[in-house]
């Protein structure tokens, strides 16, 4: 009957083809605009990216240009005042019920395209039919809903319209900036908010990805499940995809008695890495040989200082230097892999500089790390002298 539509579906048929659909839509964002467009972590062939440039004008009616530009400028200037969608400059409510209105205003930007917008496609479909009509694309999406779904079609097509701008660019952009856990302590607060992958495609991991940005593969816990990652793995498989970078995996090539700039050139390329590590392989086993023994507040007071330490400083989670020494002077060995942490950081801001002065500071500090008397700090700089960064 015309009611049903031409699939004349059950209900339950209804919620499945719209959690299909949206689950295209939330695909070709991640891979397309996200992964390859925005971060170039993937080459795709131009048949596969032409299906999700029409697909992502029938069901969003977003510029890729635009949508690029913003993205980068968000990395560019997170957590800053000029970061497009910031729950920490404004508020979580802002940018979880109104990211679309930021996404909006930040895309109108000539400057922001300008600055940000470049390499993204420029053909005549994009100048002419992509870019000049928007509004066309998602009203030939609302007629063939109506056509495939009947009187369910409008209500399956307005489930669409809103699917991007809620989970995009409300859940991934407020959310992720606010709320969850954290396998990098990069210098934004930037939290993965599993488990919502089936609905967001592997973007709830985005502490990972602020890691690593240019990774294709957004996954690093083993029990973390990027799909999208799966959907780039079977079009590898078919010839119709190329994985340009994902994240190091940990790789140790043997003790060096001395450090070279290739060892300082991986170390500053994978700082997150390499604090991630710092964090498992020395601060976890000192606290946890610290807290034996103790019980009550003495030992909540430990748990505190180890999370103190793990942390970096974010808008979300700000201690002071002061402070933390000041709860670290009755223990030397807390305060000095502590201390060792954040020389290790200063590293990171000789990027750019002459190599002779950072490259001395590294060989200080591995040969210091290794006198400290502190069993997981000299087993880590020895680690250190032999670390090399593997793709996964």
């Amino acid at each position: 009957m015309y009611f049903q539509g031409v699939l004349a579906l059950s209900g339950w048929g209804y919620f499945w083809a719209t959690i299909l659909l949206t689950h295209v839509t939330i695909a070709c964002v991640t891979i397309f605009l996200h992964r390859a467009q925005a971060h170039r972590a993937l080459k795709l062939h131009p048949a596969v990216s032409h299906f999700f440039r029409l697909w992502l004008w029938l069901t969003t009616g977003m510029v890729t240009r635009q949508w690029v530009a913003v993205h980068r400028k968000h990395h560019a200037k997170c957590e800053l005042e000029e970061d497009p969608h910031s729950p920490q400059q404004t508020s979580i409510a802002t940018v979880l019920f109104g990211g679309a209105f930021l996404y909006r205003k930040e895309s109108s930007k000539h400057e922001t395209l300008e600055a940000y917008g470049h390499g993204t496609p420029d053909d005549w479909l994009e100048r002419n039919v992509y870019s000049r009509h928007v509004f066309l694309g998602i009203g030939l999406m609302l007629a063939a809903d109506v056509i495939l779904f009947g009187l369910a079609g409008p209500v399956i097509w307005l489930v669409q319209m809103l699917w991007i701008p809620f989970w995009a660019a409300g859940v991934i952009n407020g959310v992720g900036h606010y709320w969850g856990y954290r396998n990098f302590e990069t210098e934004d607060a930037s939290r993965n908010i599993i488990p919502f992958g089936l609905l967001i495609g592997g973007e709830e991991m985005h502490n990972n990805h602020h890691a690593y940005a240019v990774s294709a593969k957004f996954s690093n816990k083993w029990w973390e499940f990027d799909i999208a990652w799966l959907y780039i793995r079977l079009l590898e498989m078919l010839k119709l995809a190329e994985v340009r970078r994902v994240a190091p995996k940990t790789l140790f090539a043997g003790h060096r008695p001395a450090v070279d700039t290739d060892l300082l050139r991986t170390i500053d390329a994978n700082r997150f890495h390499v604090l991630k590590l710092y964090g498992s392989r020395v601060v976890r086993p000192v606290f946890r040989a610290a807290c034996k023994g103790e019980q009550g507040a003495e030992k909540k007071r430990l748990l505190g200082l180890r999370k103190q330490i793990s942390t970096e400083d974010t808008a979300v989670e700000r201690v002071g230097d002061q402070q933390l020494s000041a709860a670290l002077k009755d223990n030397q060995t807390l305060r000095t892999i502590y201390e060792f942490k954040q020389r290790l950081k200063s590293l990171w801001s000789q990027h750019g500089k002459d190599q002779a002065e950072p490259l001395a500071r590294l060989q200080a500090w591995c040969t210091d790390a290794e006198a400290s008397g502190i069993a997981a700090l000299q087993e880590f700089a020895r680690l250190l002298r032999g670390y090399r960064s593997q793709l996964a």
